[in-house]
């Protein structure tokens, strides 16, 4: 399922994610260690900030970014759904949640988590776009199973799959360009 680069996400969530703001040069250390690389020196920062002030959510938000690319997926749900429950006017965790939930095969999740993040932000890019891959994979989901079930050939049903899988199957778009920092 396409997404913002994850440096797109940390900006639009550094936008929006305000409660219990940490000293900037703080974040800001967070922020550029994780751009340069330094994914765990970046995460025991953000988890000293975090014990530090546990309701900060750009740095939740942000270590939950950074779970998310090191492939700890379990561990980023955890961060997310702590995000919504604590800050659930926020569109950014939700999202995210859906990609997660996605990449796991969870489709009614992700619909349900992108749904919310929608309801929060209506013009939320992402989550829309997000969306539309959710339903269409539901989609996929429920075409192949009515060919399973097909009694014959359904040269209609065949083509719908046809075109739906090389949609899925094409390369997202390229990331916006970062802001220099």
């Amino acid at each position: 399922m396409p997404t913002r680069s994850l440096w797109t996400a940390l900006v639009l969530a550094a936008a929006c994610l305000s409660a219990a703001p940490l000293r900037a040069d703080e974040v800001q250390d967070i922020e550029k260690l994780y751009r340069t690389g330094d994914v765990q020196q970046a995460l025991h920062k953000a988890d000293e900030a975090i014990a530090a002030q546990p309701r900060a959510a750009q740095v939740r938000f942000l270590k939950g970014v950074m779970l998310t690319d090191l492939k700890r997926n379990a561990q980023a749900i955890e961060v997310f759904t702590a995000l919504t429950q604590d800050f659930p006017e926020l569109p950014d965790p939700y999202n995210n949640l859906a990609v997660l939930y996605a990449a796991e095969g969870q489709l009614q999740s992700a619909l349900v988590a992108l749904q919310t993040a929608l309801r929060n932000d209506p013009a939320h890019r992402a989550a829309r776009e997000n969306l539309g891959d959710v339903h269409l994979a539901l989609a996929v989901h429920a075409w192949t199973a009515a060919q399973a079930g097909a009694k014959g050939d359904d040269a209609g049903l065949r083509r719908k799959l046809q075109l739906a899988r090389e949609i899925q199957a094409l390369p997202p778009p390229p990331s916006p360009p970062r802001p220099a920092g």
